[in-house]
């Protein structure tokens, strides 16, 4: 099983976000996590979440620990929707 860690990809399995990917952004403690989405890439909220909610996959990226959501996009490799829209 991978390690609860800044940057580990994860799927949500409950609640209205079930089956969609976020990245744990903090470990608050043994049992609780701080994972985003970002909710423009994948529509998860910044929030915190119970690790037995989460089936964490291999995948990892290099974030520092309470990244903004921007950064967390950027390492994605997902542009912000913002972005898009102050192109125009």
């Amino acid at each position: 099983m991978p390690a609860i860690e800044v940057g580990r990809v994860c799927v949500k399995m409950t609640g209205r976000e079930a089956g969609k990917r976020c990245v744990i952004v903090d470990v608050i403690d043994k049992n609780f996590v701080l994972v985003t989405g970002p909710k423009s890439a994948t529509s998860v909220k910044r929030r915190r979440v119970n690790v037995n909610h989460l089936n964490l996959t291999e995948e990892k990226i290099k974030i520092k620990r309470g990244a903004a959501d921007e950064e967390v996009a950027q390492a994605l490799g997902t542009p912000e929707k913002t972005e898009e829209k102050k192109a125009k």
